[in-house]
């Protein structure tokens, strides 16, 4: 098989929230109280919303921008792709990428909705999430049936708002939710407690896909607060490892037998180690830490139920051998900074080379389609859904770079991981 011959379908991309997104979606009673877009006095665009500002970090939106130009600052709309935010554009890059679909996760809002989750009026923020999710699903998904894999955000300030909401985005097609890796670094409950199940009974109910994100507790890896910040790039995915363990030894995956999580940017090379250690954890310890797998592995429950996700990954396709094959899944995460865009076909054309066509098949989009309940061939015929035949109709794509002077790197001045922390809200 030819990478052109390829189907790809990412379950983990990004959107850019475009300003007028609200325009139709929010009550007409909370219209003026909506987040907007304002341009601060140094150029730079924001969300505002109850007096909070948000603002859209530098590697959030680089897909076109030359390297020496990534950075940490804030952005403006004028120096990103279009495609970030622009559902058409969208569809023309990732043609030119020959990505038949797509899941996205949000930008501003932050990966579980805590930016809406901090306002003061609850029922202005449930109003604000939930027109956030219809125009997901309605406007960002809806425009081109078939290309986009709808994701919704939780009202995670109340479990039992949560399992409505999953329930209401569910009867709109949606069998995705993104939620924390780590709640209790947001002030929440952990895992280990049952503060959480109304919200898993209903994505057990429905289908529905639990996302933990890389990031999602809003933290990042600090390792000294002199680190370079290449030691957080080379730590976050890998860092993964900490949900992976408490999710697994918590009794959220034992309680809930039909719930499916997905370790969304998390690679896949670690984990055989992984696997290898909690079994061993399991077997050298249950006799006095009391943990009951009902006769499985921790492994098995793991690979039953977790979802594992790569953009990047040649070790761990190379073992994919001791993974569960019918659980891996392929990103591209563009606009992001790891994304592969808009070479991705090429570069996990190269990490399949020499792998049977069936089990191709599954890493880059039949996994991906069962898993959250989404049938774009319904919609786009499987001749067309190829690389091939995808970037046939975006010859006319620009994919040269789009420089901004004041994005620009100059000297050799090292970016720290503390100078990131101190820019992302909590």
């Amino acid at each position: 098989m030819t990478i052109d011959d390829l189907i790809l379908v990412s379950v983990d991309d990004h959107v850019v929230e475009p300003p007028d997104m609200f325009s139709g979606h929010i009550l007409a009673r909370y219209a003026d109280q909506a987040p907007k877009v304002i341009t601060a006095d140094d150029g730079t665009d924001a969300w505002v919303f109850e007096g909070q500002q948000a603002t859209n970090v530098g590697l959030n939106a680089v897909a076109g921008r030359p390297p020496d130009e990534y950075g940490i600052e804030p952005t403006r709309f004028s120096e990103m792709r279009p495609g970030c935010y622009d559902i058409h554009e969208r569809i023309r890059d990732m043609n030119a990428n020959g990505v038949l679909a797509s899941m996205n996760f949000p930008s501003y809002p932050q990966f579980c909705g805590q930016y809406f989750a901090r306002a003061e009026d609850k029922d202005l923020a449930l109003a604000v999430l939930r027109a956030y999710n219809d125009w997901h699903v309605d406007e960002w998904c809806g425009t081109y049936p078939g290309r986009m894999i709808p994701l919704a955000l939780p009202p995670i300030w109340d479990p039992g708002l949560m399992a409505d909401e999953v329930r209401r985005m569910a009867a709109k097609g949606c069998h995705a939710v993104t939620f924390s890796e780590n709640p209790e670094k947001l002030g929440y409950p952990s895992l280990h407690s049952g503060h959480w199940d109304p919200f898993w009974t209903a994505c057990s109910d429905e289908n529905t896909v639990v996302c933990l994100h890389i990031g999602s507790s809003s933290q990042v890896v600090v390792t000294s607060i002199d680190a370079p910040i290449d030691t957080l790039i080379t730590l976050q995915p890998i860092n993964i490892v900490q949900a992976a363990a408490d999710l697994l030894w918590s009794p959220v995956l034992r309680k809930f037998p039909q719930l499916t999580v997905a370790l969304s940017e998390g690679g896949i090379g670690w984990i055989p180690y992984f696997l290898e250690r909690v079994d061993r954890v399991y077997k050298m310890h249950r006799a006095w830490t009391h943990q009951d797998f009902g006769g499985k592995l921790p492994s098995e429950v793991f690979m039953e139920r977790v979802v594992t996700c790569f953009i990047d990954d040649a070790f761990g396709v190379q073992n994919r051998d001791k993974l569960n094959m019918d659980m891996i899944t392929w990103e591209c995460d563009y606009p992001h900074s790891d994304s592969t865009w808009p070479v991705a076909p090429e570069v996990i054309g190269a990490y399949l080379d020499g792998v049977p066509a069936d089990e191709a098949a599954k890493i880059t989009h039949a996994n991906a389609l069962r898993i959250f309940s989404f049938d774009p061939f319904a919609h786009v015929p499987r001749a067309q859904a190829t690389v091939g035949a995808l970037r046939a109709q975006a010859a006319d794509v620009d994919l040269g770079y789009r420089s901004s002077p004041r994005l620009k790197k100059e000297g050799t001045e090292t970016v720290s991981v503390l100078s990131l922390a101190s820019k992302l809200p909590r």
